[in-house]
């Protein structure tokens, strides 16, 4: 709605700016006309003031060609980055606007689809009521999610990456016992909802949601919150990077490796390469040593 009254208020300006232009244009040419033989008699024995002209027009001109040649280029790299790689936007989250926009974003294509997810904690994720998955997740199909393991080495280790003071392992865990509590409640109302827990260190935040995939990549030393979000959409071009990052969620998800979690035993379900159920433990039975 908002983004309709902006469009309509742009080109009544836009039509108004037109038709004063337009109207302006007798006087500005009579005034010219009858000028123009004055001005010329007064500045065209003033070299300087030729010499500055020209100096001015080749500025101008130099400025304008590389203006046209770097837009050329930055229209062919976005080209070829949409074509080729898929790339459909690269975004900063700092800021407040774009965050409000890739949720909205976010919610168009991720309400009533299936949800593909993979992070660390989830907790700034979907459990936050301002955080982009929490409508998200609470109005899919089906969600497959990824989460650290709150007693795991990946969990302590990532923890101690980031040079926050806030963030320690308990804060971690505590944050991730919050995420699985809030898919507990999303589980009791009927919503299907799958969650895997891994135990090693995040390597990248992905979001498959229909057509698009929304990625982050952890870096050591840096909140993931300060990270550029990537977004890739999906097309038959076997080079878009869409198909890549999809299948790297599959393997994890397929991983025998890692288990499901049991929302009502609070136990991990740890599966053969057939599917079959090979042995249970309870959530932080075998409890990392963070020390």
């Amino acid at each position: 709605m908002f983004e309709s009254i902006k469009n309509v208020i742009y080109h009544i300006l836009i039509l108004a700016l037109s038709a004063v232009i337009a109207l302006s244009l007798p006087y500005t040419g009579k005034f010219i006309a009858d000028n123009y033989l004055v001005y010329w008699t007064l500045i065209e024995s003033k070299k300087i003031f030729l010499i500055f002209v020209e100096i001015a027009v080749a500025v101008l001109l130099i400025m304008i060609f590389n203006y046209l040649m770097r837009s050329w280029k930055d229209r062919k790299i976005s080209k070829m980055a949409l074509n080729d790689m898929g790339l459909v936007l690269a975004a900063h989250t700092k800021n407040l606007r774009i965050r409000k926009r890739l949720k909205k974003f976010k919610e168009r294509h991720g309400i009533a689809k299936d949800v593909l997810l993979i992070g660390s904690t989830g907790c700034n994720t979907f459990v936050n009521p301002e955080a982009d998955l929490h409508h998200v997740l609470q109005n899919c199909r089906e969600a497959k999610i990824m989460l650290l393991n709150p007693f795991g080495e990946g969990a302590c280790v990532r923890s101690k990456s980031i040079p926050d003071p806030d963030v320690t392992f308990e804060h971690f865990r505590e944050q991730i016992l919050k995420s699985i509590e809030f898919l507990r409640g999303l589980k009791a109302l009927q919503k299907n909802i799958k969650l895997k827990l891994y135990e090693e260190t995040p390597l990248f935040k992905l979001a498959v949601l229909g057509d698009y995939v929304f990625m982050k990549h952890y870096d050591s030393g840096l909140n993931i919150q300060e990270m550029p979000e990537y977004i890739f959409r999906h097309s038959p071009n076997r080079s878009n990077l869409f198909h890549p990052l999809y299948q790297f969620f599959l393997a994890k998800w397929r991983d025998s490796n890692i288990p499901e979690y049991d929302f009502d035993s609070d136990e991990l379900v740890y599966r053969d390469t057939s599917g079959n159920e090979a042995k249970r433990e309870k959530l932080g039975e075998m409890t990392f040593n963070a020390a």
